[in-house]
């Protein structure tokens, strides 16, 4: 699978909203997230599809409501990709908030070894 098929299933797997789906498909078994510097704790950067696996589990949590998720057509650069994923949720702490995020990923044996995730701190 190249960078391509694999960024391209990735965005139709996030815009159906099988986020476990797609780590379950696309992940390496020791892929790395990485976030913001500055994030610690349960949703910071972590290493290991089960730690990532975890990791969404607990930003799942975080929010009652989910308004919306949209997802960019991926741009590639081999064996880099990237894309823009929106999401509008109501969070148990802080109420309803859209985020807009650039998410870049590298791919590897047809796997993503590693995403990591530009957004605003604020």
């Amino acid at each position: 699978m190249s960078t391509e098929s694999v960024a391209r299933r990735l965005v139709q797997l996030c815009r159906e909203g099988k986020f476990d789906g797609a780590q379950d498909e696309l992940y390496a078994p020791d892929a790395r997230s990485i976030e913001m510097e500055g994030m610690i704790g349960e949703l910071g950067s972590v290493q290991g599809l089960e730690a990532i696996r975890e990791k969404g589990r607990k930003f799942s949590e975080s929010y009652t409501e989910v308004h919306g998720v949209e997802v960019s057509d991926p741009l590639i650069a081999d064996p880099f990709f990237s894309i823009v994923m929106a999401f509008d949720a109501t969070f148990k702490e802080g109420g309803r908030r859209a985020m807009r995020e650039i998410c870049v990923y590298e791919v590897r044996n047809d796997k993503i070894v590693r995403e990591q995730f530009f957004y605003a701190m604020d």
